[in-house]
């Protein structure tokens, strides 16, 4: 019984690899024999592909134009070893549509659906005068013989089954970007430069030359790379289903531009205090530090400042009273040094400091007349702070109002003076100082926005993450303040704000009364108030430095990690005796949502000896303090116990000093106990 009907069935030779690009389809290989079940107008081909060692038997469609007859004794050879059979290939197709016919029924009644199968869009073959097909006839008409959508196999938007990836170059080197896209009609293939254009890919001269082959891979080869030609490539496929794309960033090395102009700033008859903005290009990849150097007018020689900083600031120390200066700046990464900056423009240095005793200060009166009190937002240990409006511009002020009774003028002057100096966003901008009877008073910056503590306790959840950057900007702030030799002893919650009034909150230090400049004398500065976050050589009275600042760091990460003091006891004595032993540890009940890298960072900075512990600038070295650094905990912090601490805070007094502390704590420690 010869049955060769059904849309001619025959064995055909697959002289192309193809790779199926719908679920309908099959992949072929070059050199194997398939038999052809059926052909639509598209020249589409539904084949049976015999089971080999490879893979199953399968049926699904192929285009046309990879096949080719079998030769005669080819074909015999083929039929004699029974490895395809016409017949019973065909005569399986369809008793397969009978058997989806019955369990369909059973499957109605019985159970739910099953998922389609992958055969979902079918439309009927005509009939034949074939002998064998006759037995189709008593299928459902609805169901008979219902082969896929010619029209829904050839024509497919384009789609990339291989994306671009980004890549990472040095200057001068050749890239390749490369993918694969897929449709019928076969897409054309676009590509768009950094700047968004279409690449010029015609002229012979050109940088980019673009390829592509019958199997959809595509490449484009970018030559001799230069830092102009970093951003993202765009590859479009395009036909008259629809457009894909698919994009890289590419990324060329090397070293990076210059600084922008320095501005240098006198900060004593000695010193200046010089800034800049990063490069305009980094080179893509980190600036690993940056050189300033100086000369004096009518020198022709720079001299070097210091090897390298990774700040955008810097104090230079030790130039001549009285001369004026000029300042470069060049930045660094792995592949090299930029050039200089554009100088600086000259800075004259005073022939004397009149500014560390704050004689420049000065002093107005008429406060009354200047300015309206609206209601006060805070009390320290020596003053009150109120918010007020300037009268003639509007403005919100916040004016710290420093009891005479409590503080000398020359004191207020100091902080007057401190703020003056410091220009940095970390910090308030002094506006103006006034005295009136009693009080020396000062204009500030409004800050409006709360306290970091309050701030952080408004999210739905604290994480580790959080605390971190949170404590590294205190840590950035503290460098700059440190930089300028200046020890702020003062560092607690009640003095951190949250500057929310910038695209990325920051947090921004006050309250500079106590703060001093660290220089060759030695200064002991008394303990007042609760000693939670003060360091050893506070409590004991021993001349401070600036590491002193970088113990309350410690404590204050402590407090935002758990929402417990680490040194807090029953009594203020007893807190003492904690500090002064270091005794601390990191309970189950508090930390267990805590990762191993915040302990380590309390522990490195919490030592009991000041010179053992770290400085500002490698505090932000540690592993714990470097973003995204994959060590934190993902488990959210617990804020109720924060809570109870920022509540109990409100309540302290921080103005009475502890009597006879030190003598207490010697006698403690002498008796062991």
């Amino acid at each position: 019984n010869d049955l060769g009907g059904c849309n001619g069935t025959s064995s055909m030779a697959v002289i192309k690899d193809y790779y199926a690009l719908k679920e309908n389809e099959i992949c072929v290989s070059q050199g194997e024999v398939v038999q052809v079940l059926a052909v639509n107008q598209q020249n589409m081909c539904l084949v049976f592909q015999p089971a080999s060692d490879h893979s199953p038997a399968a049926e699904g469609w192929v285009p046309g134009s990879i096949l080719a007859p079998l030769t005669k004794a080819t074909a015999a050879a083929e039929n004699s070893d029974g490895s395809i059979k016409k017949s019973c290939s065909w005569h399986t197709l369809r008793m397969r549509k009978r058997a989806e016919v019955e369990n369909t029924g059973k499957n109605e009644a019985t159970g739910p659906r099953k998922p389609k199968d992958i055969l979902g869009n079918k439309v009927s073959v005509k009939e034949t005068n074939s002998s064998e097909e006759s037995e189709c006839d008593d299928l459902d008409p609805n169901t008979s013989m219902e082969i896929l959508n010619p029209n829904f196999i050839q024509e497919v938007a384009p789609e990339f089954l291989v994306p671009l990836v980004d890549v990472t170059c040095l200057l001068g080197d050749t890239v390749i970007l490369q993918c694969k896209a897929c449709g019928r009609p076969k897409p054309i293939i676009t590509w768009k430069g950094p700047d968004q254009n279409i690449l010029d890919t015609d002229n012979s001269s050109a940088t980019y030359t673009v390829s592509s082959c019958d199997s959809g891979e595509i490449t484009l080869k970018i030559c001799n790379l230069m830092p102009q030609d970093s951003g993202i490539y765009t590859c479009i496929a395009t036909n008259d289903h629809g457009t894909t794309s698919t994009s890289a960033t590419v990324k060329v090395q090397g070293v990076p531009a210059a600084p922008n102009r320095p501005i240098a700033q006198e900060r004593s008859c000695t010193s200046v205090i010089l800034r800049w903005l990063p490069p305009s290009s980094t080179g893509n990849c980190t600036i690993s530090g940056y050189t300033v150097e100086y000369r004096e007018e009518g020198s022709q020689v720079w001299q070097q400042s210091i090897a390298s900083t990774l700040d955008t600031y810097l104090v230079i120390e030790d130039l001549s009273p009285g001369c004026p200066y000029q300042f470069r700046v060049s930045a660094s990464n792995p592949w090299g040094i930029s050039l200089p900056s554009e100088p600086s423009e000259f800075v004259r240095l005073p022939e004397y400091d009149a500014a560390a005793d704050g004689a420049t200060i000065s002093w107005k009166e008429n406060f009354d007349s200047a300015y309206t009190e609206l209601n006060e937002i805070g009390r320290g240990r020596f003053s009150i702070v109120k918010k007020c409006i300037h009268k003639a511009t509007r403005k919100d002020v916040a004016v710290k109002f420093v009891s005479k009774k409590m503080k000398k003028k020359e004191q207020a002057a100091h902080e007057a003076a401190l703020l003056q100096h410091l220009q940095h966003p970390q910090y308030i901008t002094l506006h103006d100082t006034y005295e009136s009877p009693t009080s020396y008073i000062l204009i500030l910056e409004l800050m409006d926005d709360g306290r970091l503590l309050d701030y952080l306790m408004n999210h739905d959840e604290l994480m580790e993450e959080k605390v971190a950057f949170y404590i590294r900007d205190i840590m950035e702030a503290l460098q700059y303040l440190h930089n300028c030799r200046v020890a702020h002893l003062d560092i607690k919650p009640e003095n951190l704000l949250i500057d929310l009034r910038i695209p990325v909150p920051r947090v921004k230090l006050i309250d500079l009364e106590d703060a001093v400049q660290i220089s060759g004398h030695f200064h002991i500065h008394h303990l007042l108030g609760n000693p939670e976050f003060a360091a050893p050589e506070v409590i004991q009275g021993i001349p401070v430095s600036l590491g002193t600042d970088i113990w309350s760091i410690g404590v204050l990460t402590y407090v935002m990690l758990s929402g417990v003091s680490p040194f807090l006891d029953e009594s203020k004595e007893e807190t003492c005796i904690n500090v002064c032993r270091v005794d601390f540890s990191f309970p189950h009940e508090y930390f267990c949502g805590v990762s191993n890298a915040a302990r380590d960072f309390i522990n490195v900075i919490l030592q009991e000896d000041f010179r053992r512990r770290p400085t500002a600038a490698t505090c932000l070295q540690h592993p714990w303090l470097q973003p995204h650094n994959g060590s934190y905990s993902k488990i959210p912090l617990d804020t109720s116990r924060l809570a109870c601490f920022i509540e109990r805070r409100k309540h302290q007094n921080d103005v009475r000093p502890i009597p006879n502390v030190k003598s207490y704590i010697v006698n403690r420690v002498n008796q062991g106990t």
